[in-house]
């Protein structure tokens, strides 16, 4: 979070920093008392710019206090954590209009370059937490005699696997009936002399393509998950970035 931080204020060393090390410890406070907090004046900061110092960690005490941190000043990652958040704070309190205008014109473009995708699934214009769909939930639930969920959703999905599995398809006679193929009956394309290793040959054979099927169907899922992300319409392949 720390290095997140310091690339936010462009510290030159944001990368290579290391919290174990006390000489890069010193020289970042120094710098953000430099660049960005400026609590002292430049003459009163002697004491943290001597970095060689056996006494730095005195002054650093005093510098903790005088900022009123509320972290122990020898808890230094956490120390460290809260003068880089102020550091932060001061930045954008200084920079505030300038960001402000930066991020409602980022706001503007990325509204106006996006294209607007009419989705033709009427389930995406429902609000699924609204207090009107979870009372038609709860009663659905109480019609099929489903035992209510504190989460609508949980009592919804129950509902669904309720139906599923409630399902005959000889109650509805248009339904297709399958035709089990007859694997066992088949030519194998290969004779390995003996009838039972046939047979189970066959078996071998219809569960490799059970698992075929079933990594195909894995690969499908994943095909439309990816699409739903490249179709993003705030996708930007320019900048490498999908979404907002």
């Amino acid at each position: 979070m720390v290095k997140r931080k310091l690339k936010a204020l462009n510290y030159h060393s944001a990368d290579d920093f290391d919290i174990n090390d006390f000489n890069h410890f010193k020289n970042l406070i120094l710098w953000l008392e430099d660049q960005f907090i400026r609590l002292y004046k430049i003459e009163d900061r002697d004491g943290l710019r001597d970095v060689k110092s056996n006494q730095w960690m005195e002054h650093y005490k005093k510098y903790c206090k005088d900022l009123e941190s509320p972290i122990p000043y020898d808890n230094k990652p956490e120390s460290l954590e809260w003068i880089v958040g102020l550091a932060v704070r001061q930045e954008y309190s200084d920079g505030k209009e300038k960001y402000e205008k930066q991020t409602s014109a980022l706001l503007a473009a990325s509204k106006s370059d996006a294209p607007v995708v009419t989705s033709s699934n009427p389930l995406d214009n429902l609000d699924f937490h609204s207090e009107e769909f979870k009372t038609g939930v709860n009663s659905l639930a109480k019609i099929l005699k489903v035992t209510p969920s504190p989460d609508h959703l949980v009592t919804l999905e129950a509902i669904c696997s309720l139906v599923a599995n409630s399902i005959n398809s000889t109650d509805n006679p248009e339904s297709k009936q399958g035709k089990p193929f007859p694997i066992m009956e088949t030519d194998l394309g290969f004779d390995m002399g003996d009838y039972v290793l046939n047979q189970a040959a066959k078996v071998l054979r219809l569960l490799y393509i059970h698992d075929l099927r079933d990594l195909q169907t894995k690969i499908n899922e994943t095909i439309v998950a990816v699409q739903n992300i490249t179709a993003n319409p705030k996708t930007n392949t320019k900048l490498g970035k999908v979404g907002f």
